[in-house]
């Protein structure tokens, strides 16, 4: 597309150049009518007036923090850092680094560690991953005291509003999850087992919480009836999930539709291969390889994705676009709430290749 120059606008608005400068770069002198009808123009054609030539001049270096949940390769947040680090090459013309800090998700001290270390940073923009909002809120009040914009992934606190959100609407995830458990269930609709990952109490995601919320919600309106298990595994001592799934299965053996809102359903879903148990439909999150190897081989039937990579690379976008282009950002960012099977999962695959 060709760039548009202030002498064509001037045209377009049958106005001067000087009138279109003025409006611009918000001088006064310009009647109401005129500015009007630059301003029209310029919101028409979506005009930056060369915000972009301006910050590749002006050799301004940005340094942006982001402070994500410890993670092991391979999970769902692994694919955040792949999108934040694709940003900082595609704005590398900005200048523009980032800083990777990491909390433990089940212990609320350590995103207030790690959320002072990055104060001291002083950084111009912020990107992380919110833990419970009384624990957020401090970090959050901070940042809005020294005006550095922060950006919310993967859970949003609404109570604290951020520059923007990118991910997906947690509660109508679970609504919407447990509509399609229940359509996939049938007649055995009548008991349902929610797996969770918990520390100590904690189960480390406001967006997990959030998207129960959602599922009971669900089922409260449409299957009163439903008998609800629980099952909370241990979030750091994996080796005593198995004798847990164990006890559990033995004792419910009439139990044959379960979900879990975090990314580890491959939890369940390799525990019953092992066990054979080829007639209990399990739905979960997120395309870790294990869980695709899981739905691959049927002991998942469905996995909710919500483009991780995609999240992280727009996180870091709307702060290079906010701080040096200038431009408005909406408050909210949803990202899709994708059912996969092992019927289209390549498709998806296929498709989350490159941003």
């Amino acid at each position: 597309m060709e760039r548009i120059r202030i002498k064509d606008i001037a045209k377009m608005a049958d106005v001067s150049v000087g009138t279109v400068d003025r409006v611009i770069h918000g001088r006064s002198g310009v009647s109401e009518a005129s500015r009007k009808r630059v301003e029209e123009i310029l919101k028409q054609l979506d005009y930056q007036p060369n915000m972009y030539a301006s910050a590749l001049a002006s050799n301004k270096k940005y340094a942006f923090a982001c402070l994500l949940p410890m993670h092991q390769k391979g999970e769902y947040w692994t694919d955040i850092e792949s999108g934040i680090h694709e940003a900082v090459e595609t704005y590398s013309d900005f200048n523009v680094t980032v800083q990777l800090s990491y909390y433990d998700p089940y212990d609320y001290h350590s995103f207030a560690e790690a959320s002072g270390n990055i104060l001291e940073q002083e950084p111009d923009g912020v990107l992380f991953a919110p833990t419970a909002p009384q624990y957020t809120k401090p970090f959050t009040d901070s940042l809005t005291e020294h005006n550095i914009p922060y950006i919310y992934i993967d859970s949003n606190i609404k109570e604290e509003p951020a520059l923007s959100f990118f991910g997906q609407n947690s509660h109508q995830s679970g609504y919407f999850a447990a509509r399609m458990l229940t359509l996939l269930a049938g007649e055995d609709a009548k008991e349902i087992v929610i797996f969770r990952k918990i520390n100590e109490g904690i189960v480390g995601s406001n967006q997990q919480e959030r998207r129960e919320i959602g599922f009971r919600e669900y089922m409260q309106k449409y299957h009163s009836n439903c008998r609800i298990h629980e099952l909370d595994l241990h979030a750091k001592r994996d080796s005593e999930d198995t004798q847990m799934l164990d006890d559990f299965f033995r004792e419910h053996p009439t139990v044959k539709n379960g979900i879990t809102f975090n990314s580890k359903a491959y939890v369940i879903g390799e525990f019953l291969q092992k066990k054979q148990i080829s007639d209990f439909n399990l739905m979960g999150y997120d395309l870790l390889q294990r869980n695709v190897d899981c739905l691959m081989k049927g002991s998942i039937s469905f996995l909710i994705a919500q483009q991780p990579r995609l999240q992280g690379f727009d996180g870091i976008k709307v702060l290079c676009e906010h701080l040096i282009l200038k431009k408005e950002i909406a408050r909210e960012h949803f990202m899709p709430i994708d059912l996969l099977t092992k019927e289209n999962i390549e498709f998806y695959h296929n498709n989350q290749s490159s941003i």
